[in-house]
């Protein structure tokens, strides 16, 4: 029979491997972290540099912090102005998908009708579709409704996802069916049933869509590059070309543009960071 000594030595053994495993683990991942931040690091400490100093071997400016290459931003570019049409857009795109996902995910989950999962299962289909390969369709569309070179034409194709969907519906098909009854025994009727009970249980997933779709929004490139001519249009991933162009590269003020443009994402994540590892994690396991 083991003695209360030996049982304590085990304990020991076992709280050293586990101290020994939880270090060496943090180690490692402080090692990943730091090897992640120091594309970012050297994004900001570019753009304090002069054009001059970019090809150089040390990563910190040497002949001082040039800060005047934020304002030369603002006098080269109308950087205002694309980052209000960023701004703009994304937050159409955010709240016209996060509605109509929520609209679709309701029906697929929470309705009865014929043919609704194999419906789902074309809808969900078209996620193995290449976005490049869509755009050409896309673009024939807009043409056909006046709508190339405009915010409109910018916001439409990018309002319904498939991906957006299929998050919804996990979350809404992890609701208790009964609540849906008694809503009905209450008097209400579907439209009621989606806005008064089932969406606001589906917060989590709202707000996870809505970050997604926030970020990817505010980051595309090619569509704006396709259906946008005139320069006032321009979104930041657009306005940024100015900085390298057949006229030469300014790095400097490149890097000091991008520092400036991913600051709304920064905010973002960081205010919204418990919601959206919560609603990840949550619909991970309801799913």
């Amino acid at each position: 029979m083991p003695t209360i000594e030996n049982k304590q030595h085990q304990n020991l053994a076992v709280d050293r491997k586990r101290f020994v495993g939880a270090t060496v683990l943090n180690l490692v991942l402080t090692g990943l972290s730091f090897l992640l931040v120091l594309p970012f690091l050297w994004m900001v400490l570019t753009s304090f540099k002069q054009l001059s100093e970019v090809g150089a071997d040390s990563w910190l400016p040497s002949e001082g912090l040039q800060w005047r290459n934020y304002a030369k931003v603002f006098e080269q570019v109308p950087f205002l102005r694309f980052y209000w049409n960023s701004l703009f857009i994304a937050a159409c795109v955010t709240f016209l998908q996060v509605f109509t996902s929520s609209m679709a995910a309701f029906a697929f989950s929470r309705l009865q009708w014929r043919g609704r999962d194999k419906v789902f299962m074309l809808y969900l289909s078209t996620m193995m579709l290449p976005g490049l390969v869509m755009m050409i369709p896309n673009y024939q569309i807009m043409i056909e409704l006046g709508l190339v070179d405009t915010m409109i034409g910018l916001v439409i194709p990018a309002a319904f996802s498939a991906f957006g969907t299929f998050l919804m519906r996990q979350f809404m098909l992890a609701i208790p069916s009964s609540l849906d009854e008694a809503a009905q025994i209450d008097g209400a009727n579907k439209w009621r049933l989606y806005w008064d009970v089932i969406l606001p249980l589906s917060r989590p997933g709202l707000v996870t869509l809505a970050i997604f779709t926030f970020m990817g929004s505010y980051n595309s490139f090619f569509w704006p590059l396709v259906m946008v001519k005139s320069e006032h249009k321009y979104t930041l991933p657009i306005g940024l070309l100015y900085f390298d162009s057949s006229a030469g590269q300014e790095t400097n003020l490149l890097m000091a543009a991008v520092t400036m443009s991913v600051l709304p994402m920064i905010i973002v994540f960081v205010v919204l960071q418990k919601k959206l590892v919560a609603g990840i994690q949550l619909g991970a396991v309801k799913g």
